[in-house]
């Protein structure tokens, strides 16, 4: 854990020397292209169904409009009534085109045309123009068997995008030091998590970062009265203090009552910002037995990220407020120094009245440190949509300042991702009670504790090992809270509910991990081995439910893709749900030919089995679901 306020690498000693990095502020812009767009590499390894098709319409397209230049094709997975893909640039095209001599006569010659010029390719097994234009496409069964089977020898990493970013800061989590973690702090951690692991796959650098709240005027009432309390206060503990919610309580308390703490208090906070010793390892106590309380969370949820709190950029503050005044972007109102913003009438104070800094000034350190230092292409920043405001006016600030292009699609970029509240069954706030906040490792003990009792209601006491009730109970009690947030829009709120949750029917983590305790238990028995399959099998999709299972699988580049680009894991969620409802569809046909002993039979290789594991598997992880190994060999649910 970092513990010094001034970072050894920084370089800069004292604010004379920040002048010097004004020439940094200066960036060359890029035009970012699309996530569909496929690199070499990509290309090989066949990428998505939809971008795929893309290409092949945008040929299409350059030849039936060739007085259109720059038209994007439009194609969008479809219900499978009139095929699995459609190009919906008809109409568009039309009302374009009409009145320019166009030899067309309406919409659906436009899409006659446009299927006309498509390329030979043999991904396409028909096509055919519906309505006003709609060209639908039915993928090439044998085509698909292909693809699936290069998928699974390959490796499902293959079939990651490729986005035009190649280090990204992650800004989740940020707890407030001597206060606990509470249910609050859910969705900013577990979100932050899942689209940290989504843009891993994706091959980006991620730089997962804990902005925790570790410096400011609070600090001089709380060393003041760790003071009091243990005297000796380098031999406090987490255990000596107890709540630290408690402490800090006492701690205000103390502060607005008495005049003469208040006073000590207030003194404190100048020692500790002039660097003397014994104010600065009281305030690294406090600091360290509050990460050793928020470490019980992240462990629980399996979440990593480095600290760089407050404190880390406070040195940076200074030498950026003077390159910005320097630029004349900074200036004086009401006594406090501010950016105004052209359209809005509330300025970002970057300096108060007092001569104090804030969060304007903190959040301006650290993206120029994550754009200078970090060399970060895309900062992502999760909190709650309450502060949008916040984040409009200092995105907008540093596009003044010439630190972030002017246009969404160019990089570097910043990107505010918002999220809605957990509420109770009451439809407000989610508290205890007495009207408390919920503690977020009893929220999710309880979760635990709850998976645990199911477990032994059905018998599983007597048949497994306290151990592995343990690391199962723990595995779907933490999978089913992630899970419960993941799965909904995160702009919406939701409400918290543990019967939900736990429930082993519907879109829920506990369903999915049955579903893939399901197909494992299928592999184990079949007596099959997988490595022979892979290299030496033959998949066939004849029958409507092996396709549709099939075309499924395909689909997964484009959903990792569409939940990368828009930031939204839910519909990696809903993709998961379909995933297990599809195959639980196409186990249950007789005609498929997977009887209840787990063997296969038929038309139908393994293949599919593997490769839907590998999509599970990995879903489950990226999707921050709790993954025990055990409990799919445990789960014989057949």
């Amino acid at each position: 854990m970092r513990l010094s306020i001034i970072p050894k690498s920084s370089g800069f000693t004292n604010s004379d020397d920040y002048p010097k990095m004004s020439h940094l502020f200066l960036f060359s812009f890029e035009l970012a292209p699309s996530l569909t767009t496929m690199t070499t590499e990509q290309d090989e390894c066949m990428g998505s169904v939809k971008g795929q098709l893309a290409k092949l319409f945008e040929v299409s397209l350059k030849i039936t409009v060739p007085n259109e230049p720059d038209v994007e094709p439009l194609v969008a997975a479809c219900n499978g009534k009139f095929g699995d893909y459609q190009c919906n640039n008809a109409m568009g095209l039309w009302s374009k085109i009409k009145g320019k001599g166009a030899q067309f006569r309406g919409p659906p010659a436009v899409g006659e045309a446009i299927k006309s010029n498509l390329p030979t390719s043999g991904m396409i097994e028909s096509c055919s123009v519906a309505g006003p234009g709609f060209v639908n496409i039915v993928l090439s069964k044998n085509w698909m068997a292909k693809s699936i089977q290069k998928m699974l020898v390959e490796g499902i990493d293959k079939w990651a995008p490729l986005p035009p970013v190649k280090t990204a800061v992650v800004d989740f989590s940020s707890p407030n030091i001597a206060k606990e973690m509470h249910v609050g702090h859910l969705r900013s951690t577990i979100i932050g998590d899942t689209l940290a692991r989504m843009l891993e796959f994706s091959k980006v650098k991620v730089l997962r970062r804990n902005h925790v709240g570790d410096w400011g005027t609070q600090f001089g009432m709380l060393i003041e009265f760790l003071f009091e309390m243990f005297p000796n206060f380098e031999d406090a503990t987490e255990t000596a203090i107890g709540d630290l919610q408690a402490f800090y309580k006492a701690s205000k308390q103390r502060f607005d009552a008495d005049p003469a703490f208040k006073e000590r208090a207030q003194k404190a906070v100048v020692r500790l910002q002039g660097g003397e010793d014994k104010y600065r390892r009281a305030w690294a106590q406090i600091c360290e037995i509050s990460r050793n309380e928020f470490h019980k969370v992240y462990q629980r949820l399996r979440v990593h990220l480095e600290e760089k709190g407050e404190s880390f950029y406070n040195p940076y503050i200074p030498g950026v407020i003077e390159a910005l005044t320097k630029q004349g972007l900074v200036e004086e109102s009401k006594g406090a120094r501010v950016i105004f913003i052209e359209g809005i009438n509330i300025p970002l104070i970057v300096v108060k009245s007092d001569g104090g800094f804030n969060y304007a000034s903190t959040d301006l350190a650290a993206l120029w440190y994550r754009l200078n230092e970090e060399k970060a292409d895309w900062i992502i920043y999760l909190t709650d949509v309450g502060q949008q405001q916040h984040f409009d006016l200092f995105f907008k600030a540093a596009k003044r300042a010439g630190w972030l292009p002017h246009g969404d699609s160019s990089y570097p970029k910043a990107t505010h991702v918002g999220f809605g509240l957990v509420l109770g069954e009451d439809g407000k706030r989610f508290r205890t009670r007495n009207t408390e906040v919920v503690r977020l490792v009893d929220l999710l003990d309880e979760a635990k504790s709850r998976s645990k009792d199911a477990l032994i209601e059905r018998g599983k006491g007597e048949e497994w090992t306290e151990e592995e009730i343990e690391s199962t109970a723990e595995a779907v009690g933490y999978g089913a809270v992630k899970y419960a947030d993941l799965k909904n829009n995160r702009l919406t709120n939701y409400t918290f509910n543990f019967d939900q949750m736990l429930n082993d029917k519907g879109n829920t983590a506990v369903y999915l991990l049955y579903a893939h305790a399901r197909i494992c238990s299928i592999i184990r028995r079949s007596g099959k081995d997988l490595e022979e399959l892979k290299n030496k099998g033959r998949l066939v999709l004849g029958h409507k439910d092996e396709r549709d299972l099939g075309l499924h699988l395909l689909q997964f580049a484009e959903v990792v893709e569409e939940a990368c680009t828009n930031l939204l894991p839910n519909v990696l969620c809903d993709y998961l749900y379909n995933l297990s409802e599809t195959f639980s569809k196409f186990y249950s046909n007789p005609e498929c030919k997977v009887d209840k002993l787990g063997r296969l039979s038929g038309r139908i290789w393994k293949r599919v089995d593997c490769y839907y594991v590998k999509q599970l598997r990995w879903l489950c992880e990226n999707a921050s679901v709790s993954w025990e190994s055990h409990l799919f060999t445990r789960f014989d649910i057949l």
